[in-house]
């Protein structure tokens, strides 16, 4: 790659803190839907107008000013919804903190979680009720519980109700929220790691931290005003909370509420979406979906080959590939156009299939700690190897690298969180005196300033001749086998033979394994172990000796996952 991969860097719109955000999009972009919200299951998607929005914001900012002292923590507990977006911005835009929770966490986490961030408002929805009266008066800071449906019992406040008394005041000219002074410097938001309560830890970022990381994203990929993003990840995450909430207010474009992963196809098929942000399993699943559609006739699997062939051969523009692929492109909805993918390293051959039939499909990598994007693929440089190029002001570097380049990734720039709250020590061990921040992620730089991630820090297996052993290189590996569902690679210590046995243990994909054997019964636990024999078999020939798989387990079960989708490894 020989040009400058930062040349001709997008324009954008400086901001300072969220305020500057969503005023700064009434401004510029007026009369643009900001949201399309369902108000009942499978109704019809209905705009909601920037001014709209903006309005509800300071409303219910209003009201919060009016309730509680400035600097107020605000938890919301809620699936994706119209409400939780309010509530983020009445309470960054001037009132206090924001702490958004997962919807996945059972009552001992919620109730732990708002005693440790010393919550003063409880913000959630009816489907977490249940929970939210197990955990009511149990923590002393929390004065106030809002509900954001309607209902009968009368220790909950009702958000409409408070957003209108907050819209009273507000149009008899109180401007205790509007004209409140924000400090883009200071912790506004306070984010739980995934983990369980006892190891999560309370991730602080500033305003300044957000904003910067918006400015240097959207430089790096273009995002039109007119794009239609659906939003189908966890809001509590803030991948998505960054790049695809605030990032789509920053950039002018109108966000779709997804009903849940069960209506993902339907809402695609309803909203029509340009753009989307997924992890590598999602489009995993997608791409699993299409071939095996595909492979059922041998016709239609040669016919994508040859036209997969002519559009490279030919360098045919997107437009004209999703005219040639217009099939499958209608599966997203006909107009998809962008697939940003994080969270998780993804196979470069299901990204060079989806660039091949027509889609700008590009993958970046963050932490909570950097708000959360580090590196990012650019629509005009990309490597489907690579996690991304480090964003513009973001200074990344590897520390202590081996023989073969790579060691930790560290970073320094605007994005780098404050720190863990009230944990001094975790704090210390993640942020150097130098203000460099310690991602855990190992991997190096390339000749263009690519950034290779191999694996994580405390997952590396150290063989017996001192080598490193990345499970993560091993079980990407294993994941090209239409036979593995899912592996997790660990090393396994023989105290007799006095040695590190790398072992693979994996849940297959029945379904492959049945069209393999012909049948549809389900198959038994020692065919199946025949065939993984064959794929480890396989995959070790990819391997150096000290790497090889050396054990395999099988397992008939999914590995459990948190929220992000992730296994969690024990």
């Amino acid at each position: 790659m020989s040009k400058d991969p930062y040349s001709n860097l997008y324009e954008v719109t400086e901001v300072h803190d969220l305020r500057d955000v969503i005023k700064k999009r009434v401004n510029e972009f007026p009369g643009n839907p900001v949201f399309l919200i369902k108000e009942k299951k499978g109704g019809d998607y209905i705009p909601v107008s920037t001014e709209k929005y903006d309005h509800d914001i300071d409303s219910l900012g209003t009201y919060f000013m009016n309730t509680v002292q400035k600097g107020a923590r605000i938890a919301i507990f809620s699936e994706t919804r119209y409400e939780w977006y309010v509530t983020y911005l009445a309470t960054t835009n001037g009132t206090g903190c924001i702490v958004p929770l997962d919807k996945e966490l059972p009552v001992e986490d919620i109730e732990n979680m708002l005693e440790r961030a010393e919550v003063d408002i409880l913000v959630f929805s009816k489907s977490k009720k249940d929970i939210v009266d197990k955990v009511y008066g149990k923590v002393p800071t929390v004065k106030y519980y809002i509900c954001m449906d309607e209902t009968t019992d009368e220790r909950y406040l009702y958000f409409h109700d408070c957003m209108k008394q907050g819209e009273e005041k507000l149009s008899a000219g109180d401007k205790i929220f509007t004209e409140a002074t924000i400090d883009p410097e200071e912790m506004t938001i306070l984010l739980f790691t995934s983990g369980t309560t006892a190891k999560s830890k309370a991730v602080m970022l500033c305003q300044r931290n957000i904003c910067k990381n918006l400015m240097s994203m959207f430089s790096m990929l273009y995002i039109d005003r007119n794009e239609v993003w659906l939003s189908v990840l966890p809001l509590h995450h803030t991948y998505e909370c960054t790049c695809g909430f605030l990032g789509q207010v920053y950039r002018g474009t109108t966000v779709a509420i997804c009903e849940g992963l069960r209506y993902i196809s339907q809402n695609l098929q309803e909203a029509k979406p340009t753009a989307i942000l997924m992890v590598p399993i999602m489009l995993e699943l997608f791409y699993k979906k299409i071939m095996k559609q595909v492979n059922s006739d041998p016709k239609t699997a040669a016919k994508l080959q040859k036209g997969i062939k002519l559009a490279n051969t030919l360098h045919l523009s997107n437009k004209m590939r999703k005219k040639l692929f217009k099939q499958i492109h209608d599966v997203f909805g006909g107009r998809m156009r962008l697939i940003i993918l994080g969270g998780a390293p993804v196979n470069p051959e299901v990204l060079k299939f989806f660039q091949d039939i027509g889609f700008l499909c590009v993958q970046g990598y963050g932490l909570t700690e950097c708000a959360p994007i580090l590196a990012l693929n650019r629509d005009k440089f990309f490597k489907n190897e690579a996690a991304g190029l480090p964003l513009p002001g973001c200074e990344v570097k590897i520390l202590n690298p081996d023989s073969d380049g790579i060691g930790e990734f560290i970073s320094k720039g605007d994005n780098n969180f404050l720190g863990y709250y009230k944990d001094p020590e975790n704090t210390a061990a993640a942020l150097d005196a130098e203000g460099y921040y310690h991602t855990g992620d190992l991997g190096y730089i390339d000749k263009d300033g690519f950034c290779i991630i191999t694996g994580r820090k405390k997952n590396v297996i150290i063989a017996k001749n001192g080598k490193n052993v990345f499970p993560e290189e091993i079980e990407y590996l294993l994941s090209l086998s239409p036979y593995v569902a899912e592996s997790v690679v660990s090393g396994v210590e023989d105290e007799v033979k006095n040695d590190i046995v790398i072992t693979a243990t994996i849940f297959p994909d029945l379904e492959e394994v049945k069209a393999k054997l012909g049948t549809e019964e389900d198959p038994s636990e020692e065919q199946i172990e025949e065939i993984l024999k064959q794929v480890v078999a396989d995959t070790n020939e990819r391997l150096e000796n000290y790497k090889k798989i050396k054990k395999t387990v099988l397992r008939m079960t999914e590995f459990e996952k948190n929220t992000s989708k992730k296994i969690k490894r024990y």
